[in-house]
């Protein structure tokens, strides 16, 4: 009798085991896009020029005359388990397309002045390496996936001037002949896109069917669609309608925000994001690097509550990733410094939102290179000015690997991302509650999923201590309540949690009945 139920346990704790590595095994194999619907990608954005460079000398430049590297897709390899560690499981790799080399901006040419559809960046190529470019793209990609790691390649949404010289029909032109510039960005210029039948014949959305086939042939998880705004409609519904017939799963996220309003250019379009999502993008970037202007919760509220009220007009389920800081944006160490930069990250892990960073921001770079608008000593343009926007990651130069020493984000990044871990349920389909406070500068919510809720309350005031007196729901007598930080249990007090917070501190704790 004891020999057959000692058998039964270890049948019960085989078939136990097994059935958990299933489930985690069929979370792992979740399509990015099914992913980003659900809340569940971690994406982590990088330039892979500078990924994983070797600045011998420390001066912030690579000078190949000296023996040092840039990025390549074979040596970012070496630094996937890091990014595994740190709870990532989606990059977005900025533009891989080959740069334009004339009207350039800074010294390597900018990522998003695209001079070729057909190749990739020869930047990027390894000369250690007997591979081919292309297969050391798809070797990158593969070791990605076999890290559970999703890939999102970002497409450029104009040309460079040197695509203009080979091809000025795909460009919209002035009345004098000469290519529109959009906004201010000197070294790019407006595509011509059909708005009608005549775009299923032209050779500029045939190049973006092109480019398209070939990401997914490389392995690729999803497009970025870098200022999607710019075209029209009638485009992006067939070009995500194409993307889907050689793969359903494709996803497409949208750089677009409720704060645009106009067009780049008087001779752009514009296609605001709740049109986007219509023509098949699965998210945008929502409006969430509007915090720095943020000083109440109420702004918070209308951002999270606004956006969940236009998803549900839609069929398939979307979503925003957590664009507090993106490439166009300014350090968060520069703004408010760790405390503000910790926030972000709390942030990215307790809203309803797909967490997202940029190479070094959880290193904690503040992205200010010495040698900004400095003569250079070597140069692969026709500008030899070491061109960069102070506080922004450099996407125009062979430049040092993001990152500092210091690892307090990192770790507390990893804190968050265990607990946004253990309450993925919570977390990813869990309602959105603000808390009713007696200080307008506290952000306070509450995200509740059956049982569970976390309760995230934040002093957003990064210069001065506030008094608090918060109001919490679902508080029973049997409730398990866990403090990330314990100095919090003395401030819960039945169902108020009342305190004197100090500038910028965190609470967040959970509750289980």
């Amino acid at each position: 009798m004891v020999f057959k139920k000692l058998v039964f346990l270890f049948a019960f704790f085989i078939f136990f085991n097994n059935y958990v590595f299933a489930i985690q095994e069929s979370s792992e194999n979740d399509s990015l896009r099914k992913m980003f619907q659900n809340n569940k990608a971690v994406i982590y954005s990088l330039n892979i020029r500078t990924f994983n460079a070797d600045d011998k000398d420390g001066n912030g430049i690579i000078q190949f005359s000296r023996g040092e590297t840039s990025g390549s897709f074979i040596n970012a390899i070496e630094r996937l388990d890091e990014l595994k560690s740190l709870g990532i499981n989606t990059v977005h790799l900025l533009p891989i397309t080959p740069v334009g080399k004339i009207k350039a901006l800074g010294t390597a040419g900018s990522l998003y002045s695209l001079s070729d559809f057909r190749s990739l960046n020869n930047q990027l190529y390894d000369s250690q390496s007997e591979l081919s470019l292309k297969n050391q793209a798809k070797k990158f990609i593969d070791e990605c996936h076999n890290r559970g790691i999703k890939v999102i390649v970002d497409l450029p949404s104009c040309g460079a001037y040197d695509l203009f010289i080979n091809r000025p029909d795909l460009f919209v032109l002035n009345e004098d002949g000469t290519p529109v510039i959009p906004a201010d960005w000197t070294d790019v210029r407006l595509f011509n896109v059909p708005n009608d039948e005549k775009l299923f014949t032209s050779d500029i959305f045939i190049l973006h069917k092109f480019f398209v086939r070939n990401m997914i042939d490389l392995g690729v998880d999803g497009i970025r669609a870098d200022v999607a705004t710019l075209k029209p409609f009638i485009f992006w519904s067939e070009l995500i309608k194409y993307a889907r017939s050689l793969n359903p799963e494709f996803m497409f996220l949208a750089e677009a925000s409720e704060s645009w309003t106009k067009p780049a250019s008087e001779k752009a379009y514009f296609t605001d994001y709740k049109k986007l999502l219509e023509a098949g993008f699965d998210g945008y970037y929502g409006n969430y690097f509007e915090l720095k202007n943020w000083k109440t919760m109420e702004e918070l509220e209308d951002a999270v509550l606004n956006q969940q009220k236009v998803f549900k007009k839609y069929t398939d389920k979307k979503s925003v990733i957590g664009s507090f800081e993106t490439h166009d944006e300014v350090s968060p160490l520069l703004i408010g410094g760790e405390n503000y930069s910790k926030i972000i990250i709390w942030l990215n892990a307790t809203l309803p939102l797909n967490p997202y960073y940029v190479d070094g921001f959880l290193q904690a770079d503040d992205y200010i290179y010495d040698y900004s608008n400095k003569r250079a000593a070597e140069t692969y343009t026709d500008d030899d000015y070491y061109y960069v926007h102070q506080g922004q990651i450099d996407i125009f130069n062979f430049s040092r690997r993001p990152g500092s020493d210091s690892s307090v984000l990192s770790d507390e990044h990893k804190i968050a991302m265990k607990l946004r871990n253990k309450f993925i349920d919570v977390i990813s389909e869990g309602s959105f509650c603000a808390l009713s406070s007696n200080n307008e500068k506290i952000f306070a919510y509450q995200r509740i999923y059956k049982k569970k809720s976390v309760v995230v309350i934040i002093n957003r005031n990064l210069v001065n201590p506030e008094n608090v007196k918060v109001k919490i729901k679902k508080i029973k007598k049997k409730s398990k309540i866990t403090f990330v930080q314990k100095k919090g249990e003395q401030m819960l007090l039945k169902s108020s949690f009342t305190a004197e917070m100090k500038p910028a501190e965190i609470i967040i704790f959970t509750i289980e009945n």
